[in-house]
């Protein structure tokens, strides 16, 4: 693991790449070796080798203990978000998920959420807001928009232990069919902090996604923060001609991550992507 080699960039990524190698070699909770002692073992500088494990850190996977030490962190679990015939059917992640409500509240849905869901603003909707947890451990905060009309009756404790859209299909004869859903990064304030049990301003990814029935009227806005250090997507690619089927004519073929010209000859991409999300001590 020889990683003294010229450049700033190129010896912490190296170094990063060392310790990862260590990380995948042990099982989590495991203890990995001491600043200095990482030093000794790679040739690099102190800052080298804190460089690399700050970053290793912040996404995860590693956790450090003031006056104990590093440690892997916590295995992870799988979740699919998209599925291989691209329904809205998402095959549900390992583990023990369960929801707390922190609040739970009908009113008037106001000039934003209104225009999301395309109704008027005067018009109540059901407002929830709700703690989702791994096998105990705070995941994300969940604020959901729901048409009171769609949902008379609907209750805190059914959005707790049920599922909405199996209530507004087999109560309502609501038929949730299409879903539009957009990512991004961001940091968690100090209130969002508190609940996800993270420091101030830790990265986060915001989800917001919008649900339509099948007659392509908006049923649902969603905005989740999901912790930045508990999760992250993966997209697995069907390049060349395996693809080819797949792909819809008059596609712009960019997809993220695979840089324009990265395939010369147009060579097909389809791509599905799932979640990791990191399982609770």
């Amino acid at each position: 693991m020889d990683v003294d080699v010229p450049g700033t960039v190129l010896k912490r990524e190296r170094a990063r790449d060392a310790v990862l190698e260590l990380i995948e070699s042990r099982s989590p909770g495991d203890a990995i070796p001491s600043e200095r002692a990482l030093c000794a073992l790679l040739g690099v500088s102190r800052p080298t080798v804190r460089s690399a494990i700050d970053e290793l850190v912040a996404v995860g996977l590693l956790v450090r203990e003031h006056g104990r030490g590093m440690f892997v962190a916590p295995a992870k679990i799988t979740q699919e978000l998209v599925s291989a015939d691209l329904t809205l059917t998402v095959p549900r992640a390992a583990g023990t998920w369960s929801s707390r409500l922190l609040e739970f509240t009908t009113h008037q849905a106001g000039a934003r959420v209104g225009r999301k869901l395309r109704m008027s603003p005067a018009e109540d909707i059901i407002y929830v807001a709700r703690l989702r947890l791994v096998d105990g451990a705070p995941m994300a905060i969940e604020h959901l928009h729901i048409r009171a009309a769609l949902a008379p009756g609907l209750s805190a404790q059914e959005l707790e232990s049920g599922d909405l859209y199996e209530h507004l299909r087999d109560t309502h004869g609501v038929h949730v069919h299409e879903a539009v859903q957009a990512i991004e990064p961001t940091v968690v304030t100090r209130a969002e902090a508190g609940f996800l049990d993270v420091p101030e301003l830790s990265p986060a990814l915001l989800f917001e996604r919008l649900t339509s029935d099948t007659t392509g009227r908006p049923v649902e806005y969603v905005h989740s923060l999901y912790r930045g250090d508990r999760y992250r997507i993966v997209s697995r690619l069907t390049l060349g001609p395996a693809a080819a089927e797949a792909v819809p004519a008059g596609g712009d073929g960019h997809h993220p991550g695979i840089p324009p010209g990265d395939f010369a000859h147009g060579d097909a991409i389809t791509s599905s992507t799932r979640g990791d999300i990191q399982s609770g001590d």
